[in-house]
C-alpha cells in the first residue's frame, strides 16, 4: 500500500515544490490550502491518479478552520509535512492583535493540532515522518518581523522536543529552515535592497524553491533514517 503524506500550505511557492518532492519520494499527496484553489487545481493536473491523496480547503488562521480541516482529513497519514502560514513585516508595536494571533494559530496552533491529530496512527505503526518548514529567523530573529520570528523559533522548539518524546515510537520530525528564498513572499525585495540582502549571502544568491524542496524529500527518504529532531538550514550560508 502506498504511503500518504499530508501537505499543509500546498499552494504556496515552497508547499507546491515539497508536494512535488513528496510524490517523488512515492508518496500518496494530500493537498492543503486556504484560499488558491486555482494554484491547487493546477498542481493536481500533474499528480498521477494514484499519487493523489485529496485536496482540502481550511482557513487555519482561526482554531474552528483547524478543525474544521482535522475533520475532513482523517488521521491515517504515515508523513507530515506543515510549510503553511504567512508572514508579516513592520514594526512589533504597529500589530494589531487580529495579526498576532493570525500568525499564532497558521504557525503554532495549527501545526500542534495536526500533529497530535496524525501522530497516534504513526506510533501505532512505528514509522511516521513530521517535517516542518521553519525559518531563518527563527534561529536568527529579524527586526520588522518580530512575531513572525517568534513563531518561527516556536516552531524550532517543538521539532526538537517532539523528536525526542516520539523517536522511540519509529517517528521522525525535522524542520527546514529555509534563508532567502525566490517566492512570492519575498517580492517585495527589490532593487537595492535585495541586492545587500545577496551580497550578504556567501552563496551571493537568493535560494530557489526546489532547493528548499530537496532537503524535504531527503528528510522523508530512508536516508535520512538516523536523522531527528534537527532543523536543517536552507540558505547559501547566511546567517
Amino acid at each position: 500500500m502506498r504511503k500518504r503524506c499530508l501537505v499543509i500550505g500546498a499552494s504556496g511557492d515552497i508547499g507546491s515544490a515539497a508536494a512535488a518532492a513528496v510524490i517523488g519520494r512515492g508518496y500518496a499527496v494530500g493537498l492543503h490550502y486556504h484560499s488558491n484553489e486555482a494554484k491547487v487545481k493546477e498542481l493536481v493536473k500533474d499528480v498521477p491518479p494514484e499519487n493523489l491523496a485529496g485536496t482540502f480547503q481550511s482557513d487555519l488562521s482561526k482554531e474552528e478552520g483547524i478543525l474544521h480541516l482535522l475533520s475532513q482529513v482523517g488521521e491515517e497519514w504515515d508523513a507530515l509535512v506543515f510549510a503553511g502560514g504567512p508572514m508579516y513585516s513592520g514594526l512589533f508595536q504597529d500589530m494589531t492583535v487580529s495579526a498576532l494571533d493570525t500568525l499564532y494559530h497558521t504557525h503554532v496552533k495549527a501545526l500542534w493540532l495536526i500533529s497530535r491529530h496524525l501522530l497516534p496512527y504513526m506510533i501505532r505503526n512505528k514509522s511516521g515522518n513530521i517535517v516542518v518548514v521553519s525559518s531563518i529567523y527563527g534561529t536568527e530573529g529579524a527586526s520588522m518581523e518580530v512575531a513572525y520570528s517568534s513563531v518561527k523559533g516556536a516552531q524550532d522548539s517543538f521539532v526538537k522536543g517532539l523528536a525526542k518524546e516520539v523517536a522511540p515510537s519509529g517517528v521522525r520530525v525535522n524542520a527546514v529552515a529555509p534563508g532567502f528564498i525566490n517566492t512570492k513572499m519575498n517580492e517585495h525585495l527589490q532593487g537595492e535592497e535585495r541586492l545587500a540582502i545577496e551580497e550578504d549571502i556567501p552563496m551571493g544568491r537568493a535560494g530557489e524553491r526546489e532547493e528548499v524542496a530537496g532537503m524535504i524529500g531527503f528528510l522523508l527518504g530512508t536516508d535520512a533514517s538516523y536523522v531527528t529532531g534537527q532543523v536543517l538550514h536552507v540558505n547559501g550560508g547566511w546567517s
